[in-house]
């Protein structure tokens, strides 16, 4: 386990099962013309359960069995590109089955935006449990008044953050977030591949990835280089983000966050 060398423990632990709860701004989330389980039909929606149903089968190891398949991480090649706004349109899309529940994770621990996005503050997280072992997963995950969805927040920075998610605490963690509850998808919003080390750490430990593509922004050879770094996943999908829309149909609405 690697020293906290960044201040002092936080306080207190989360022990009230009130402030396990996380109520998500649902109406801001519509404004920002994302997806929530009461929105209705949209482009966006139409879109993710399109995008959401070969990860699922895939999770679910309907055509072929896959380590961690359950556990999905949603990055890009570069900031800007919009993979915190997939990864949560992902993750309501996939609250909606009837026969899953999901845990969404911030797993862009160096610049965590997750929680913002969802108007809420920020909350012990991941980073805590790696450093802390007397803090159970349990304690820091958020229950949501979207019914099927918890989150796990990024928790406090820490420079050792890409020893920490590549230790052997964290191998565990994932084991243990991926066995608990066979019924449970885990998507995490990672770092940009190209801006960071911790996205590549994070990406080889997971069962599928998905990379978002920023429609006429992000280079061939960006592209290139993310999917050189994890050529080692065998589960790789692509995600053509900010892309105009046809005539006659709803615009690819985005919160360019990520």
């Amino acid at each position: 386990m690697i020293p906290d060398t960044t201040g002092p423990r936080l306080e207190p632990l989360l022990v009230n099962p009130d402030a396990r709860f996380a109520d998500i701004n649902l109406p801001r989330l519509q404004q920002l013309g994302m997806i929530t389980h009461d929105g209705g039909r949209s482009g966006v929606a139409e879109d993710f359960r399109i995008i959401k149903r070969p990860l699922l089968r895939s999770a679910r190891g309907i055509e072929a069995p896959i380590h961690h398949g359950n556990l999905i991480i949603v990055t890009s090649a570069l900031p800007g590109e919009g993979k915190t706004f997939c990864a949560i349109n992902l993750a309501m899309s996939m609250a909606m089955e009837r026969d899953t529940t999901v845990l969404l994770v911030d797993a862009d621990v160096a610049r965590p935006a997750l929680l913002n996005v969802l108007g809420l503050e920020a909350r012990p997280g991941l980073m805590d449990v790696l450093l802390d072992e007397e803090l159970d997963l349990s304690d820091v995950i958020l229950r949501t008044n979207v019914p099927a969805l918890s989150l796990l927040p990024a928790g406090r920075r820490n420079k050792h953050a890409t020893e920490l998610l590549a230790s052997r605490s964290m191998s565990r963690l994932l084991d243990d977030i991926a066995n608990r509850y066979p019924d449970r998808i885990v998507i995490f919003d990672s770092p940009p591949l190209l801006l960071t080390s911790e996205a590549g750490v994070l990406a080889a430990q997971m069962g599928q990835v998905v990379m978002v593509v920023e429609a006429e922004r992000t280079t061939h050879s960006s592209v290139r280089e993310a999917l050189r770094q994890i050529e080692a996943c065998r589960n790789v999908n692509l995600i053509y983000n900010k892309t105009q829309p046809f005539s006659g149909n709803d615009p690819y609405g985005y919160y360019d966050q990520g």
